[in-house]
């Protein structure tokens, strides 16, 4: 693995994502202009000034080491799959379309094939989360600086997920009912991953869906303020796979959901 200093990096990239989210704001609505991918996806203006903002800083961090981002995963001939970037400029983007504040910046560093940290910053609801190890997870909001630990914030009674959709699918309800869930709400991006290692919600699941970069930061996240992230089938997930591909996740604020 290389030697390298992820506390000093994550905290690098953090002006740049108050920058990069700043940005987001003042070209949203009216000044956003919306284009169709190939994979018939929108990407905005927004996206494209976020993926500049945030690859500039993290190629200054760590120059020796591959970004690979939404954007430009396309042009990448030779990859390094085992130590790389992975950059999620906005996640959400057809929330950002419609002006609405679930939207997040993300960015995660992989190495040996693991997120080892991940920035993740959402600008309209100004909460900043990052983490850079195991018991080093971290959410900064309103300049207050607070450790993410997984401690249940909702009632011990109650079990709340967090899903993709506001009709979830027979398989993830069936999870829902396994775990005892008591209510569900939608969030659309990996806000869901910082909200659960914040202790605010307790369990999410989805089918295969998505990309690596989608999840990345906030596995790390989750994961270093320990929680759990696995497979259905608990599997741990690694990252470089072919076409970057996710397979279905299981995140799980702790092992025992009443406590």
């Amino acid at each position: 693995m290389l030697k390298i200093n992820l506390k000093k990096i994550a905290e690098g990239l953090i002006p740049s994502f108050y920058e990069a989210g700043k940005e987001s704001i003042r070209l949203s609505g009216k000044n956003l202009k919306i284009t169709i991918k190939k994979d018939n996806t929108p990407v905005t203006n927004g996206d494209l000034l976020v993926d500049e903002i945030l690859q500039e800083t993290i190629s200054n961090l760590t120059p020796n080491i591959q970004i690979v981002s939404e954007e430009n995963v396309n042009e990448i001939k030779k990859f390094d799959n085992n130590n790389f970037w992975l950059i999620d400029p906005i996640d959400g983007t057809r929330e950002y379309i419609k002006n609405k504040n679930e939207y997040t910046l993300n960015a995660a560093l992989i190495l040996n094939k693991k997120p080892v940290l991940g920035v993740i910053y959402a600008p309209k609801l100004k909460r900043l989360f990052y983490s850079f190890g195991k018991n080093d997870a971290y959410e900064i909001n309103k300049n207050i600086k607070v450790k993410l630990n997984c401690k249940k914030l909702s009632k011990k009674n109650e079990i709340l997920a967090l899903s993709n959709s506001p009709t979830p699918s027979d398989i993830i309800l069936n999870i829902h009912k396994k775990n005892k869930v008591t209510k569900f709400i939608k969030c659309s991006s990996s806000l869901k991953f910082c909200l659960i290692a914040s202790g605010d919600f307790d369990i999410y699941a989805a089918t295969a869906r998505a990309k690596e970069w989608d999840i990345a930061a906030g596995h790390a996240i989750a994961e270093h303020a320990g929680a759990i992230l696995t497979t259905f089938s608990g599997k741990k997930i690694t990252y470089g796979k072919k076409d970057f591909a996710n397979p279905a996740l299981l995140l799980k604020r702790s092992n025992n959901l009443m406590k």
